[in-house]
């Protein structure tokens, strides 16, 4: 009995020991080894070879660093009040105000109880003035720590956060809104490409005599590796641009270059510090962004699918093109009693017009034909013929990358949806529906759902004349370029010649008489390639859409703009996305904008919280 309890307390020591060399960065494992020469027994150490600055980067795309792992400071202040926040303000630099403001952004709720555990952020010097009066305030600390750092509060969205520093967040977020949190849930680059971003420890395997002296290793040794830095496609400073003129409005903005995908700036609206859902001291600010109505935490672009309005007359239009139900020269009269026309306008002689005018009726006869009376359907107007058109229609669509996530380097994103036969069969619970019941598709509404990449998506395709390449938010890792899907060439069903066809009817959107004339950039030598979009909201106003490129003829820089219960595309959404494509193309918006810039940014910054 003695010697099986020896035994048990023997293996649960070595098991202890072997615990703790793992967990030390040089420790002896608990074992020995003889040399066969001299017999002279060696320690095995195991030695961890780190770095405390082992997380890769993240930069722009002109190599700004926009995060890092950096030290910083926090001051712990007492748990028990009451604190003189006037003497704290001279003492750290600060006023009074900003002291009372950073402790109730700290605080998990406004009627925290007293004592509630606050920590605040400080910079090296704030910290310093601590320190060194620390003899007047021994109840005050200070203690360092390393964690990632935003030098921008721009692109939280792309940005994202690492999740071991955002556990606290992830408990408010719980209680607060339970199931609704795991929709919201969005990492980032930094959760995408997090196997990267963290490098690798590296291992010795010394074995060490007596006197500290390495006689050989014990085992394989393996290589420290540096975290690899993140080179986005994001521009910053265009990023940051994007984001004012959104602001606390609900919306979103997405600009990328057609001719890679890349993403230029990438904005979901109402936006917040991209610090904010990390930061110690910002536990009030992240429970204000949780319960606000507005759902600041959303990803808009990824993962809100809504229907697209009459920037889907584009597709529509492609389809129809590309199947032989119009060409460009085909004319409809803008007949009222199939659909109304939001505003008066010349007939629509052809495609072009049809475009310019954004005609209603126009589109619901392009999509009447296509539907009901293509030439190589199996009759006119059946049912089986109907069935068979609406596929074609579909399978066609989703050659946009429509009704399927496109890939882009985000932990999640949305699908969308393009509606089938089979789904009006059960829909309508009948397979003898017409096209009457359908007819909302033609104008972009009903069951068609797009997220904002998609929308943008669908531009650089036209743009192109019919390729893309996914849209993406890395454009290099280290120096080795983005991933190789990132790469691949995606080819439509529609024939370069039928985009080509969309573009003169599109530059006519922003020419005198367009629906979106008062955006255009004519007066600075720029023409652009747009469609606006009213989408009709039963529960509110209407939500205002543009999508569009620039310059019209060699594109470098596709927009698509989507601001909820903002009304018409042409007076919300195109003046944001043509200012964004001017100051792109130009590094400046010209005096003649500059009201209207201001106008829009003011608008920018009412609604929502003032502290998000």
């Amino acid at each position: 009995m003695r010697t099986a309890f020896i035994w048990w307390e023997n293996r649960l020591l070595a098991l202890l020991v072997v615990l703790a060399a793992c967990s030390s960065p040089d420790q002896q494992t608990g074992q020995s080894s003889p040399d066969p020469t001299t017999g002279e027994v060696y320690s095995r150490r195991r030695i961890v070879v780190a770095d405390s600055l082992i997380r890769g980067r993240v930069l722009d795309r002109n190599d700004s660093v926009l995060v890092d792992t950096r030290l910083y400071y926090l001051l712990k202040l007492p748990r028990r009040p009451p604190l003189d926040t006037l003497a704290l303000g001279q003492l750290l630099g600060w006023d009074s105000t900003t002291v009372r403001q950073r402790i109730a952004d700290a605080l998990p709720y406004p009627d925290a109880p007293p004592g509630y555990p606050v920590q605040l952020r400080l910079t090296a010097t704030e910290a310093k003035r601590v320190r060194r009066d620390s003899a007047n305030w021994p109840m005050l600390t200070v203690t360092e720590r390393r964690q990632r750092s935003y030098t921008t509060g721009a692109a939280a969205p792309v940005l994202g956060y690492l999740s071991a520093e955002a556990q606290t967040f992830y408990r408010q977020a719980k209680r607060y809104r339970r199931g609704r949190f795991y929709r919201l849930r969005n990492g980032g680059v930094e959760t995408y490409y997090n196997g990267l971003l963290r490098g690798r420890h590296g291992y010795l395997h010394p074995l060490v005599d007596a006197k500290g002296r390495t006689h050989g290793s014990w085992a394989q040794d393996t290589t420290f590796q540096q975290g690899q830095d993140l080179h986005l496609t994001i521009d910053v400073k265009l990023q940051a641009y994007a984001e004012k003129l959104l602001g606390n409005r609900r919306g979103y903005l997405v600009a990328l270059d057609p001719r890679t995908g890349e993403i230029l700036a990438y904005v979901s609206a109402p936006v917040y510090n991209a610090a904010t859902l990390t930061a110690p001291d910002q536990a009030g600010v992240r429970a204000e962004l949780l319960e606000h109505e507005d759902m600041p935490l959303l990803n808009r672009p990824a993962m809100l699918a809504n229907p697209p309005g009459s920037v889907f007359k584009l597709v529509n239009a492609a389809v129809a093109l590309q199947l032989g139900a119009i060409s460009p020269t085909t004319a409809f009269r803008c007949d009222q009693s199939l659909v109304s026309c939001v505003h008066r306008h010349p007939p629509g002689k052809n495609l072009t017009l049809g475009l310019k005018y954004s005609c209603n009726p126009y589109f619901y006869q392009v999509m009447q034909h296509l539907i009901n009376r293509l030439p190589d359907s199996l009759a006119v107007d059946t049912v089986a013929a109907r069935h068979a058109n609406l596929a074609l229609w579909s399978r066609h669509a989703r050659s946009f990358g429509l009704d399927s996530v496109l890939g882009v380097d985000l932990p999640r994103e949305a699908p969308g949806f393009l509606p089938t036969p089979a789904y009006y069969d059960k829909a309508r619970r009948t397979t003898r529906w017409t096209y009457r019941s359908i007819y909302s598709l033609s104008i972009g509404q009903g069951e068609i759902n797009l997220t904002g990449l998609q929308m943008a998506n669908m531009a650089a395709i036209i743009a192109n004349r019919g390729w893309y390449y996914a849209p993406h938010l890395v454009r290099s890792v280290e120096k080795s370029g983005p991933l190789p899907r990132f790469l691949e060439k995606h080819r439509t069903l529609i024939d370069s010649v039928h985009f080509a066809a969309l573009v003169p009817g599109m530059v006519a959107v922003l020419q005198r008489g367009g629906t979106a004339d008062a955006s255009s950039l004519s007066d600075v030598g720029i023409t652009v390639a747009g469609k606006t979009g009213t989408v009709e909201n039963d529960e509110g106003d209407d939500h205002a859409a543009f999508v569009g490129f620039a310059p019209a003829d060699k594109p470098r820089i596709v927009v698509a703009v989507y601001l909820e219960n903002a009304g018409f595309g042409a007076t919300a959404a195109a003046p944001c996305a043509t200012l964004v494509m001017e100051k792109y193309l130009r590094g400046y918006i010209a005096p003649k904008r500059k009201r209207w810039e201001k106008r829009i940014q003011r608008r920018a910054q009412s609604g929502c919280t003032s502290r998000i």
